[in-house]
């Protein structure tokens, strides 16, 4: 069997081991480092940055909304975001901020667990149902374990707060109300 290696003409640029021709590796590496740059998390230095006992609120102030509509990956299974668009396994959840609890949808059936909770979906409330929807409301039909990290349930309720038209941030007291 033969094979063929080009050869760089002489005089044209930098040649490697018997002659082959190498292409610089500066374009292929700024490509990578811009890469890693774009899709790097900073999640790691947030955390640092919350200590090793953060308040809720200090969660939702270094929030990532853009991180959040990441990991509401895994929701999307059962919930759709956005005006208009319909139920699939679970109702779609464009606006749930501020409502109560089980009047998201008109069409979708909530158990009675969920709709016996009352007030209405603050971020504090939200990150209650995230960490474990069984808990907050025994005899849900929401499979889901939860999201046990709390930087992430802050992400996931920071891009569930800019789907919900109008929304403000509440204090909780304002959530028994």
């Amino acid at each position: 069997m033969h094979s063929e290696m080009t050869h760089a003409p002489s005089g044209s640029g930098a040649r490697g081991a018997a002659g082959l021709r190498r292409r610089p590796a500066w374009p292929l590496l700024v490509a990578l480092a811009l890469l890693v740059t774009a899709c790097s998390d900073d999640r790691d230095d947030r955390r640092r940055a919350l200590g090793d006992s953060p308040r809720f609120s200090d969660l939702m102030r270094v929030a990532d909304p853009a991180r959040g509509e990441h990991l509401f990956g895994s929701c999307a299974a059962c919930h759709m975001v956005r005006r208009g668009a319909g139920d699939r396994n679970g109702p779609n959840l464009y606006g749930v901020v501020g409502k109560p609890p089980a009047e998201t949808s008109r069409r979708f059936g909530y158990t009675a667990a969920l709709r016996s909770l009352g007030g209405v979906w603050t971020a504090e409330r939200l990150d209650t149902w995230l960490a474990d929807p069984a808990k907050m409301a025994p005899g849900t039909s929401m499979g889901f374990r939860g999201v046990p990290d709390a930087l992430d349930r802050a992400d996931i309720i920071a891009y569930l707060k800019t789907q919900s038209a109008g929304v403000s941030d509440r204090s909780p007291s304002s959530a028994a109300r």
